[in-house]
């Protein structure tokens, strides 16, 4: 009986300790996020356009160079050879769009190599569901396919 209580009890405590339990720590600030509207009205203004990179399965914001996963090796590397050509303190922002953060795996690695690198400029396009409702639906500059 008391190896059953106790047994219960840890079951218990580590539910408990489960259900607290945060996801991955983030490789990115508050201050490093960029909302959709921002980057889209950055896009239509006259300043100097941002270098915007793709990190997930495709494309689809307008201008945008598509890396690949940023999940796969060989893209990561692919795209720290294109970094590398790049200034510190060039204006970039990254998205990836397939799925909420806490389940995307792409935008940690792809951020991660970016602070590795020292950019200093480097922005995560925050994409709350994912591109098609956060970008797409709403209307803002997407690639047009010829």
């Amino acid at each position: 009986m008391r190896k059953t209580y106790i047994a219960l009890l840890l079951l218990t405590l580590t539910i408990i300790a489960t259900s607290f339990r945060q996801g991955p720590p983030e490789t990115w600030r508050k201050d490093q996020l960029i909302e959709p509207i921002a980057l889209a009205k950055l896009m239509a203004g006259n300043q100097k356009q941002p270098i915007i990179f793709s990190i997930g399965f495709g494309g689809g914001i307008k201008n945008s160079v598509i890396m690949g996963p940023a999940r796969d090796s060989a893209n990561l590397l692919k795209w720290k050879a294109e970094l590398a050509a790049l200034p510190k303190d060039a204006n970039i922002v990254i998205y990836c769009g397939c799925c909420p953060f806490e389940h995307c795996p792409n935008v940690r690695p792809a951020f991660s190599l970016l602070n590795d690198l020292h950019f200093t400029n480097a922005k995560l396009l925050n994409l709350a569901h994912n591109l098609k409702a956060d970008w797409i639906d709403k209307g803002y500059p997407v690639e047009t396919k010829p």
